[in-house]
């Protein structure tokens, strides 16, 4: 993996930083329980662990996702237990996802693999339009009547799937597979979780809610003027 970026790790074995640095000379990496005071160049990728010397991972993950430097990055909560509820509470924190400890290289590697963009080198992946809003697709920005929408990577990715695929019913099980997540969610409504991060974060920014949800069956964005 070429692609310049950040790494953010609250631990990390000497191993581990030796093994990244091997094989993505590229990306920076910064160890630390405080988020950086400025925006790190590229994009960002945070990996919490579930417990920390001096706060909970759960704090961790809500500082990061309140200060503006990074905001907006990947959040990966590292848990302990595979515990049905401690997934929820860490998407309820502001993880976009989480892995079972230990953290190695080969799992991180693999997680920035899944959530890089899709688009094939010397290509222009497309723009999604839905009435005023636009989706780039190469840039991961989401834009309404010319305005930035700040979206999270599980966010972005689901409102460019209901996007490319209006007036389709998707079920949750269906929306899991889309965000390659279908070995790690045992409960499916976790997808109520990030449909509702999806609707707070177009609200936040004056957009009118492009879902509807059908009930016991999932989800739909309608085509406009239906």
């Amino acid at each position: 993996m070429s692609e310049l970026g950040t790494i953010i790790l609250t631990s990390g074995k000497p191993d581990l930083l030796a093994m990244l640095a091997d094989r993505m000379p590229a990306m920076r990496v910064v160890m630390g329980v405080a988020p950086p005071p400025s925006r790190p160049e590229g994009r960002t990728w945070c990996f919490v662990d579930w417990l920390l010397p001096d706060l909970s991972g759960l704090e961790m993950c809500r500082r990061l996702r309140d200060s503006p430097a990074t905001a907006h990055s990947h959040i990966t909560m590292i848990l302990d237990e595979d515990d049905t509820e401690a997934r929820r509470r860490a998407l309820r924190a502001g993880a976009d996802d989480y892995l079972m400890a230990p953290l190695t290289a080969d799992l991180l590697i693999d997680r920035l693999r899944q959530y890089r963009s899709g688009a094939t080198a010397g290509t222009a992946p497309p723009r999604l339009t839905h009435g005023d809003l636009l989706l780039d697709l190469a840039a991961h920005q989401a834009r309404w009547q010319g305005r930035q929408v700040p979206l999270r990577p599980n966010e972005f990715r689901l409102l460019a799937h209901f996007v490319e695929h209006p007036d389709q019913v998707f079920a949750r099980s269906a929306l899991i597979a889309v965000l390659g997540k279908d070995e790690e969610v045992l409960d499916e409504r976790t997808v109520d979780v990030w449909v509702g991060r999806l609707r707070r974060a177009l609200k936040a920014r004056d957009v009118p809610d492009p879902l509807r949800t059908v009930r016991s069956l999932g989800y739909v964005l309608d085509s406009l003027g239906k």
